[in-house]
């Protein structure tokens, strides 16, 4: 672990896996903007980190890169497999809900809604 000026900031391994010490942000949250190029005055402001947090979190993704893109990765594929699951799980119930007529008094907003819908579909 990479510990900051008087020991506050550093990274630490939770249930959740590498995280800023005193928040519940991990490095994989991180690790999303940083795959994708995000400057890191924005990651900072989106997960309203100090200075001090922002740098300890990016000097440890650089120093441990292949450790925690590895762990990333894991994440990513987890994450993924829930989704597919989840969704699996769900489909008859979803299916259920959009075969439901709208509720009385609803249904205006219901038609606004289709026809956004279609104004904003691509024409074929």
């Amino acid at each position: 672990m990479i510990p900051a000026s008087n020991q506050q900031t550093s990274i630490i391994r939770t249930e959740r896996g590498l995280t800023i010490a005193g928040t519940r942000i991990t490095l994989y949250d991180v690790m999303d903007y940083v795959t994708a190029q995000y400057p890191p005055k924005f990651i900072q402001g989106l997960f309203d980190l100090t200075q001090e947090q922002i740098d300890v979190a990016l000097a440890y993704i650089e120093a441990h890169r292949g450790e925690v893109e590895a762990e990333y990765q894991q994440v990513l594929k987890d994450a993924e497999e829930l989704r597919q699951y989840y969704e699996e799980q769900n489909r008859e119930r979803v299916a259920r809900s959009a075969a439901k007529p709208p509720k009385p008094g609803t249904e205006a907003a219901w038609e606004k809604l289709r026809a956004a819908k279609a104004k904003r579909e691509p024409k074929v």
